[in-house]
């Protein structure tokens, strides 16, 4: 007797057919474009949010071209758009207001490290980000100090606990919304540099807020290449991502 297998491969490709394709669940744009100085851990910082996305399923697109992607069809697609290791003047006014229509539209910023050192010249930016930079002394370890443990990414620093770090030492605060989550201890380590003393008694190094219709997330670390291999920070970074894209907070306690 024979058989025919034709009927069943052609119901197994008709069902793969009508199977819908599997979605992530964010898209996230990163963003590199530099004006200025060059941070060497860029490449490092893309391939551990690479790494990331596969982790917590999540859809990564990098590029430093702005006139790819900062307009608004493009910015649409994301949830959330991380400025990885920017400097200077990035956007030209067109990419700005796309840019800024994005975040009303309920849009999620994530700023790391020299995100702070970019577009000090675009008001709306500046209070997005929080506080921009000033200074930094070199590379030093110190006690990084945990502000608040209830946001996402939060809940794997230990209170009190060594990291290594080009500490950037800020202006004032250009928005009155900031919720601190990590600060630097300054009697750990030399912050004084030719132009400055230090922060003092309170130097924040990373924060979130609601902002103008959207979500805005900062950290300071990430210089150093190897950070993009320290667990705890790429927990961190991930918080402040889903965090961006969802507005969904986090209780450690």
């Amino acid at each position: 007797m024979k058989y025919s297998f034709i009927p069943a491969v052609l119901l197994c490709a008709s069902l793969l057919a009508a199977a819908p394709a599997r979605a992530e669940q964010l898209n996230v744009l990163v963003f590199t474009k530099t004006s200025g100085w060059h941070h060497d851990a860029v490449h490092a910082g893309v391939t551990a949010i690479e790494e990331l996305g596969r982790l917590h399923d999540f859809k990564v697109f990098w590029t430093a071209d702005a006139g790819r992607v900062m307009n608004d069809a493009e910015l649409s697609k994301y949830q959330a758009v991380v400025f990885l290791l920017t400097t200077g003047d990035v956007l030209d006014d067109q990419q700005q207001a796309a840019f800024e229509r994005y975040i009303r539209k309920g849009g999620g910023f994530v700023g790391v490290h020299s995100a702070s050192d970019t577009e000090y010249g675009w008001p709306w930016y500046t209070k997005m980000v929080g506080h921009m930079f000033r200074v930094h002394p070199a590379v030093q370890t110190a006690v990084l100090q945990v502000r608040d443990r209830n946001f996402p990414g939060m809940e794997r620093f230990a209170p009190r606990t060594l990291f290594t770090e080009e500490w950037y030492e800020f202006g004032p605060p250009t928005s009155g919304k900031l919720n601190y989550l990590l600060s630097v201890d300054e009697s750990t380590y030399r912050p004084e540099t030719a132009k400055s003393k230090g922060m003092g008694a309170f130097h924040p190094i990373s924060w979130y807020q609601s902002y103008d219709g959207g979500r805005a997330f900062y950290t300071a670390l990430g210089h150093l290449q190897a950070t993009y291999r320290d667990p705890v920070f790429l927990h961190h970074l991930y918080g402040g991502i889903y965090w961006a894209a969802t507005g969904r907070g986090f209780k450690a306690e």
